[in-house]
């Protein structure tokens, strides 16, 4: 047969104040709607006073002598109220105990892949429960998985801190640790500040090899002007040359002539 979940009963609603007419006492004391405080007053004066004002008559202390009563419009109290406590739940942080669980025969490297998944858990804002899983005669070694439990705490570099000590349940042996938010904090500086330094050593040999590639440039670009200058200067001796040989060719035709 399937058996039927059990449902959870629901929270009992807190108790409402009493207004009006269910102020059942023979005096109180009253506080107006401008938060003054009118003195002793029998109920019904009290009453009669809210009904003037158009405001509802709040018992908000009943276990003073006399109860205390505050003219004031409840609808509105209430729906300020709910809007406060929903804003309250929203910025509230809900916090969840999660499982990481493990062997007593278990790899260096696989260790350190579970503290560093503890320690992004924790990060999160979760409590870690860490459990070591007995299996065969590995019952008959409690000392390994406490020996275990201990160096991954020893591993996670502050982000934790032992909230439950290491407890033996049937075959699983498991540690409760807490998010450590100094530590998390200080972790996290940290790494911020190591990767500023690592920007900053490659910006440098960017910049370095950017004023490299310049200054080769720069010899390159001298080194061609140099070129162009001498062939510009072979290029006038030639032409120096060619004019050489017409004055002597024009000197020698008279001699030709005779």
């Amino acid at each position: 047969m399937r058996k039927r979940r059990t449902r959870v009963p629901p929270k009992p609603t807190p108790p409402q104040p009493r207004i009006n007419e269910r102020v059942r006492v023979p005096s109180v004391r009253v506080i107006d709607d401008k938060g003054h405080q009118v003195g002793v007053l029998s109920t019904d004066e009290a009453l009669s006073m809210a009904r003037e004002r158009n405001v509802d008559m709040v018992e908000v202390s009943p276990k003073a002598d006399p109860p205390v009563v505050r003219l004031m419009d409840f609808g509105r109290f209430k729906f300020e109220q709910s809007k406060k406590d929903r804003e309250a739940r929203k910025h509230q942080q809900k916090v969840q105990i999660r499982e990481v669980r493990m062997k007593p025969k278990i790899e260096d490297h696989d260790i350190d892949f579970k503290t560093r998944t503890i320690q992004k858990l924790l990060r999160q804002g979760d409590k870690v429960k860490i459990t070591v899983m007995f299996r065969g005669r590995e019952i008959t070694h409690p000392q390994l998985g406490k020996s275990l439990l201990e160096k991954v705490f020893d591993n996670l570099e502050g982000h934790g801190t032992l909230e439950k000590n290491a407890s033996l349940e049937g075959r699983r042996m498991s540690i409760v640790v807490a998010p450590d938010k100094r530590g998390i904090a200080a972790y996290q500086r940290a790494q911020e500040a190591k990767a500023a330094a690592e920007n900053a050593e490659v910006t440098a040999e960017v910049a370095e090899n950017v004023s490299s590639e310049e200054a080769i440039n720069q010899h390159d670009d001298a080194a061609d002007e140099v070129n162009v200058a001498s062939d510009n200067v072979v290029e006038d001796d030639s032409s120096d040359e060619v004019v050489d040989s017409q004055d002597e060719e024009s000197a020698e035709e008279p001699g030709d002539s005779e």
